[in-house]
């Protein structure tokens, strides 16, 4: 999914948020929240969506139900994990401040996907086709859809001086997501071209 620039060179990878060190306890979370995601795939796999219930992925998790729940407050939830737009927001301001903005906005787009390991990739297609294929999923990314615009909007109106909620960076954000939702259910198809 990484496109090479026009220089036939591979974008930057994706400036991530910074991270606080992880005590201990952050590294337990990490590893439960991400058992809970691997159970739940598996699952998903195996019996389809609507026949994984939370109380089977806990069980093949091996953690209690409420816990699953304490970390995905809804089944959806554990589909839709994590803020790319956290990490388009980084992108975004990563760019050169002289940049105009539609091709900075582009190679910020462009550049998220390079900064994905193998099996974030891997996951972020079985997502994909989960969204695709799951109306319960497409209604809850709505919300999530609405968290990365606002991140989206941060950072432009960090990097253009405008108010948040100035009406061209509201729509600028937003129409941001939906392209890159459109784009992100295409390749999860196979493979795209242009």
């Amino acid at each position: 999914m990484t496109t090479a620039r026009a220089d036939g060179t591979a974008p930057p990878a994706v400036p991530r948020p910074a991270a606080p060190a992880d005590g201990l306890r952050e590294r337990k979370k990490r590893r439960t929240r991400q058992a809970i995601r691997d159970a739940a795939f598996r699952l998903f796999d195996s019996l389809g969506y609507d026949a994984t219930s939370v109380d089977r992925i806990a069980e093949a998790a091996d953690v209690s139900p409420s816990t699953v729940a304490r970390y995905f407050p809804a089944k959806e939830d554990i589909v839709l994990r994590g803020t790319y737009g956290e990490l388009l927001a980084a992108a975004i301001r990563a760019r050169p401040a002289g940049e105009p903005l539609p091709g900075a906005l582009r190679a910020a787009a462009l550049t998220v996907p390079g900064g994905l390991s193998v099996r974030d990739l891997r996951e972020l297609r079985r997502r994909a086709r989960l969204i695709r294929d799951v109306p319960a999923v497409r209604r809850r990314i709505a919300e999530h859809a609405a968290r990365d615009a606002t991140h989206i909007a941060a950072a432009l109106t960090a990097r253009t001086g405008r108010p948040a909620d100035d009406l061209e960076i509201r729509v600028i954000s937003t129409a941001l997501i939906a392209a890159l939702q459109e784009a992100l259910l295409r390749w999860a198809e196979g493979p795209v071209r242009g």
